[in-house]
């Protein structure tokens, strides 16, 4: 993730349609999370910043001096935008200049991109290019940007300087300014075809791929992520049942927001059997056979409410306590068919 590569092998044919297609100075990769977003920026970035581009695909080389420099992250025509929170997950560290001041720097990281690092940027942006091919900006995920910041990146959009280039991503297109995005020319990411995304996790070393992977809702770098965090398999298969018997233990050393995601997934998939629809985030032998509909909307709109919150919660196990206790009604009905 931290280096662009092909590693991500469903991403060859959208970066080969960008690189094809691009009318535009700035394009706005936009899909669901976790498959690529952040990714394919890069790849773009580094396409426009090579200097002996491979003549059918316009692919970067990987061997020339911008490559190398690219791939370093030393190259002085390239600046990437993130909010501080995501540098450190991501592996790219704050660089000078761009940094939090000395007093938010012993604060929470930021989820923001502040209207500092778009000031830098656009500093960055009125020099000629160093290596005369480009400059190029990443900005990931857009949708951080804050209002001051993202109505200062608009006047460069509208009129960038020289040979300015830009590679926004976003997993929330429909949070961007308007202006934004009718300045974009978008570039959609669909959820990678599941043979693919299954062999890419398999060669990861995850067992069972198509659990996690049906878990995380297609999206195989989040399905990724949560073997890394020490999510197996079975213990996905085992949660409805462990949550039917009230057992918050199940969930309750997880991050709030991801149990409570969980909760929501298991809640909307015993919906869809209430509706006579196929599951989507468990199999369908790990749910009962017969539920009823009322009693999951309530659930739902109880962990709707609950995970806007989640981020911050005042007691984490009383709160995870207290939405499995107000899921019990739905829950029941799953004890009742197990038995």
């Amino acid at each position: 993730m931290v280096t662009p590569s092909l590693d991500l092998p469903w991403l060859a044919e959208p970066l080969n349609q960008a690189l094809a297609h691009a009318r535009s100075h700035a394009l706005l990769v936009q899909g669901p999370a976790g498959v690529g977003q952040f990714d394919l920026a890069l790849l773009l970035a580094q396409a426009w910043l090579c200097e002996d581009p491979q003549p059918d695909t316009r692919w970067a080389c990987g061997h020339c001096g911008a490559c190398k420099l690219f791939h370093s992250r030393t190259h002085p025509d390239f600046q990437i935008l993130l909010p501080d929170a995501l540098r450190e997950p991501l592996g790219w560290a704050a660089e000078e200049g761009e940094g939090a001041s000395t007093k938010e720097s012993k604060s929470k990281p930021s989820r923001e991109i502040k209207i500092d690092a778009v000031r830098a940027m656009l500093s960055f942006a009125q020099t000629t290019p160093a290596r005369g091919r480009a400059k190029v900006v990443v900005v990931y995920p857009a949708e951080a940007l804050n209002t001051v910041a993202a109505n200062a990146l608009l006047k460069t959009l509208e009129e960038p300087a020289g040979q300015l280039r830009f590679a926004l991503a976003s997993m929330a297109p429909e949070a961007l300014l308007p202006t934004i995005r009718s300045r974009c020319q978008p570039v959609p990411l669909a959820l990678p075809a599941q043979d693919l995304a299954l062999a890419w996790l398999a060669a990861q070393g995850i067992e069972q791929p198509e659990v996690l992977l049906a878990a995380a809702g297609g999206r195989p770098q989040e399905a990724l992520l949560w073997a890394q965090e020490g999510l197996k398999a079975a213990s996905w298969l085992q949660l409805p049942g462990r949550l039917a018997r009230g057992e918050v233990s199940a969930i309750s050393d997880w991050p709030v927001p991801r149990a409570i995601d969980a909760m929501q997934r298991l809640c909307h998939d015993l919906l869809c059997l209430a509706h006579g629809a196929a599951p989507r985030f468990f199999p369908a032998a790990s749910l009962p056979k017969s539920v009823q509909a009322a009693p999951l909307h309530q659930w739902s709109r109880v962990l709707q409410q609950a995970a806007r919150h989640a981020e911050h919660p005042l007691n984490a196990g009383l709160l995870l306590e207290s939405l499995l206790l107000q899921g019990q009604p739905a829950l029941q009905q799953v004890r009742a068919n197990k038995g």
